[in-house]
């Protein structure tokens, strides 16, 4: 294998000859052994730092045209609009677990621009921090990047998916309008419910969670770049700071601002974690929905079985024709992985020392999983188990016809503690309500089938 020699302020560091990163980046590739291969910073991340540096360039082309020159500009736009496109991932091999304040990963990102735009230049055309980083410092791009990333993935994929779930249980819920079965409280048999209602719930808490997160992802685009090493803006351009989150919001189509107070967005990642706490909440809301599903397609013959569910693969190695709720479970455990990112998102950004947070990457890392997972574990539990739910009318009218909730309606008839005497003999006896009203002389049959209408309950 050949190597290269690269330079940076500490001196001579040998790097692979077909790899575009410089000094910076092989040191800390030699440095961080952790998690290697594993657990590489977020590409989302990657891409993020790449349009802020062309954003970057571009105020700068206009505030500094003397240092930023037009053929400068174009260089970085070119090796800008490669990583952006992903032409050139694998030139990003640092891991996660590295210094805190994603200083290496920036310096990857301006050394594999520098590098890309020199080799098709044919001459030593930019500095990897002279020219790719002017008038940026880690401190602000990377926390930057974190809320370009953020709201891109909460934005391009994450609402999307959701959208996409809520529509397929509207679907199903216009489906199931005139289906009446039994409903539940305390795992206990309750009242009557229509099955297009029980959905109603289930697309409800999803829009909800819509709702709350379109509020709470307009936090996140504040970025704090022009802020540079401790929010003071020292050696950026007087107008730098608005003029390049103009030119992010052109180049991602999203509206970004800039941070009204660099101090506090070099420092602090209360943003994320606010945002972070809505993903939490969809997180809860589809455990519940995923939990539901399994509990009413349980069976076939020995659960509730009310529905049926998709057969998408064998469920087990041993029981033939066994088939299990895996979408469910797929579901359920990425919830839990959100909820568990919570905490880490909200750990690290308690971690704030005077000017900077530096346990950003790992900060980073957790709630761009989270968008990640929650939009790929919704596209396919829609596709792959809630556009084949079906109801079973029989077992739901089975259940319904032998509920002894349904005594419930003679409240307002007989009283309450009569009622409840028509239900315990029912029970106990194993007869049914109306045998056990007529054997109590409350009722008759005739009044017992004139009041216990259980189309009229719901």
């Amino acid at each position: 294998m050949k190597y290269r020699i690269e330079h940076d302020s500490m001196g001579d560091v040998e790097v692979r000859e077909d790899r575009l990163w410089g000094a910076q980046t092989q040191r800390s590739f030699d440095n961080f052994r952790i998690g290697a291969g594993l657990e590489l910073m977020p590409i989302e991340i990657i891409r993020s730092l790449a349009l802020l540096k062309l954003a970057s360039a571009e105020a700068n082309a206009e505030l500094c045209p003397e240092r930023m020159t037009a053929e400068k500009l174009s260089a970085i736009r070119s090796a800008c609009e490669k990583i952006i496109s992903g032409e050139l991932d694998d030139h990003f091999p640092l891991v996660v677990w590295q210094t805190g304040s994603g200083t290496q990963t920036n310096m990857n990102v301006n050394e594999v621009i520098a590098n890309y735009a020199n080799r098709e230049a044919g001459k030593k055309l930019l500095h990897p921090n002279d020219d790719v980083n002017m008038s940026q410092s880690s401190n602000d791009v990377f926390p930057s990047a974190m809320h370009v990333s953020a709201l891109v993935s909460i934005e391009n994929a994450l609402i999307p998916a959701l959208s996409e779930l809520i529509g397929e249980l509207r679907r199903l819920e216009e489906e199931n309008e005139g289906v009446i079965k039994c409903g539940r409280t305390h795992l206990q048999d309750a009242t009557p419910i229509r099955f297009s209602a029980e959905i109603s719930g289930w697309r409800s808490s999803l829009e909800k969670d819509l709702q709350m997160l379109n509020y709470a992802k307009e936090t996140l685009s504040s970025i704090a770049l022009g802020g540079t090493a401790v929010g003071s803006g020292l050696n950026a351009p007087r107008g730098f700071d608005t003029l390049v989150a103009t030119k992010v919001s052109a180049l991602t189509h999203i509206p970004f601002l800039s941070a009204e107070n660099k101090y506090h967005a070099l420092s602090s990642k209360d943003e994320l974690v606010f945002v972070h706490g809505a993903l939490k909440a969809l997180a809860a809301d589809l455990m519940k929905i995923a939990n539901d599903v399994r509990w009413l397609a349980s069976g076939p013959r020995c659960g509730l079985g009310e529905i049926t569910i998709p057969e998408n693969e064998p469920g087990s190695s041993i029981m033939p024709g066994k088939v299990n709720p895996t979408q469910c479970e797929a579901m359920t455990m990425v919830c839990l992985q959100v909820m568990a990112n919570d905490v880490a998102v909200g750990l690290a950004a308690s971690q704030g020392n005077f000017e900077l947070n530096v346990y950003m990457p790992v900060c980073a890392y957790n709630f761009l999983q989270s968008c990640r997972l929650l939009a790929d574990a919704m596209r396919s539990f829609r596709a792959n188990c809630v556009a084949g739910i079906k109801a079973n009318t029989d077992r739901m009218q089975s259940y319904l016809s032998s509920s002894l909730m349904l005594v419930t309606a003679l409240n307002t008839h007989i009283g309450y503690e009569n009622a409840a005497k028509i239900a315990k003999l029912a029970y106990s006896e194993g007869i049914t309500l109306k045998e056990a009203a007529e054997k109590l002389g409350l009722l008759t049959p005739e009044e017992f089938d004139a009041i216990v209408r259980p189309e009229k309950m719901v």
